[in-house]
């Protein structure tokens, strides 16, 4: 919804906002480009008079504004539909889909597409660092999208992504995930089918080859060109040479070898993703792997906050069972697993639900020590964790696990955070306390 917000005004509209809880680097970005932000939903905003609400997927009925809207029968819009109706119509659009990875892809992508002087407009889950905005209008026929499977309003239960009618679509990756709207896989398979049945037949879907969950997803139909990566022949592939560093072929063509600053298999996919989505909009594998090497990643995936007596503080976005294992893993290989500290918030609604909890244990199982937030869990983690080997410390007092994890930190250490949300500003307090 920021990212909206900077869209339209940059397309010539005055904007402000609310939210119950804004926090950086959303909040300074938006006051940076002079977007005014509302604590809260009184209804006195009413007062404003916009020509139009557009509402996000976290309001609900009974919500005091769109309670005054709907009674006033006042105009609004979800915020998918506005995008779709206004920025998207007319453009090469290219869509990120997935269950995991989506902000980073979208970001390598609309870097790629940069680079080689495109000058995309994109909307961005997050904030990448070669931009320092998570949206940009530009005059450029191509816009990239990071495309969400959640429901789009409540007052339209559609997945995000089929108001965007891509041109190139990326499928990243399928996982039960959002158990809070969706009952099972198959319920989500079907919202992604629906996206697979709007892509043109003279557009590409370039998809995860490796991920049984894709594949019977397409085989239920595609009536557009396919093409795969981290798959067991053809499309794209990588094999590492060092962390960081790969080989990339397409097709069994080897197209160069890059050292990229994000490391893992997740992020090796990433990266081919992005370039196959690039090269259908014209950008040759070789210029895509120029620019994933001076591509410098996304706020708050695996960002470093501060560093403090040689104690590495980072924050990472991570808040799935999958994604949590892929990065440890991916740090584990990098640094060694006995010097990862993991401080972390189940703060998504799947999670503080506990659908997941089961898988909990196997996405932690390859590093030491956890310290984990358990305030508004009705579900323990102690028990999810039973089986941890390692050092576990639970609390749903902040300032209590901040104080134990800088007692457990030494020099050499690294303070892995991983939240979906602000954790109360946990990484400053734990670098102040250092």
């Amino acid at each position: 919804m920021g990212g909206l917000a900077i869209l339209a005004r940059s397309s010539g509209h005055t904007v402000s906002g609310c939210d119950e809880d804004v926090y950086p680097p959303m909040s300074s970005q938006l006051e940076a480009v002079g977007i005014n932000l509302i604590p809260g939903w009184d209804k006195g905003q009413i007062a404003l008079q916009p020509d139009l609400f557009v509402v996000g997927n976290v309001v609900s009925r009974g919500n005091e504004l769109i309670e005054e809207i709907l009674s006033r029968r006042l105009p609004y819009m979800s915020g998918p539909q506005w995008l779709g109706e206004n920025i998207l119509v007319d453009k090469w659009v290219l869509a990120v889909a997935g269950t995991h990875g989506k902000t980073t892809v979208t970001a390598m992508l609309a870097w790629i597409l940069d680079f080689a002087g495109l000058n995309p407009s994109f909307l961005i889950g997050g904030v990448p660092q070669n931009f320092d905005l998570s949206a940009r209008l530009t005059d450029s026929d191509f816009v990239v999208v990071e495309a969400d499977e959640y429901d789009t309003a409540f007052f339209d239960k559609r997945s995000k992504f089929v108001h965007y009618r891509p041109d190139t679509a990326i499928l990243n990756n399928l996982e039960f995930d959002h158990a809070d709207i969706f009952q099972n896989l198959k319920a989500i398979e079907s919202q992604f089918h629906q996206l697979v049945r709007i892509v043109p037949r003279n557009g590409l879907i370039v998809f995860n080859g490796g991920d049984k969950n894709l594949k019977r997803l397409l085989r239920k139909g595609s009536w557009t060109p396919l093409e795969q990566f981290n798959g067991s022949r053809s499309g794209w592939r990588a094999v590492e040479m060092a962390p960081g560093r790969i080989r990339v072929s397409h097709n069994s063509r080897v197209k160069g070898e890059i050292q990229i600053r994000l490391n893992g298999a997740h992020n090796y996919n990433n990266a081919l993703a992005a370039l196959g989505a690039a090269r259908h909009a014209g950008v040759p594998a070789e210029v895509g792997l120029e620019a994933l090497e001076k591509f410098d990643g996304v706020k708050r995936r695996m960002e470093l906050v501060g560093e403090v007596s040689g104690v590495k503080v980072l924050h990472d976005f991570a808040h799935h069972p999958t994604a949590i294992k892929c990065t440890l893993d991916a740090l584990s290989d990098a640094i060694g697993k006995e010097k990862i500290i993991l401080a972390l918030e189940p703060r998504s609604n799947t999670m503080k639900m506990g659908t997941m909890r089961n898988k909990l244990l196997n996405s932690v199982q390859n590093i030491n020590k956890v310290f984990c937030y358990t305030r508004g869990l009705d579900w323990s983690i102690e028990e999810a964790l039973s089986g941890f080997s390692g050092t576990l410390n639970c609390s749903p007092h902040l300032d209590v696990l901040a104080k134990k994890i800088v007692n457990e930190a030494g020099s050499g250490d690294y303070i892995l955070i991983m939240s979906n949300g602000s954790f109360g500003d946990l990484a400053n307090k734990i670098l102040d306390a250092l």
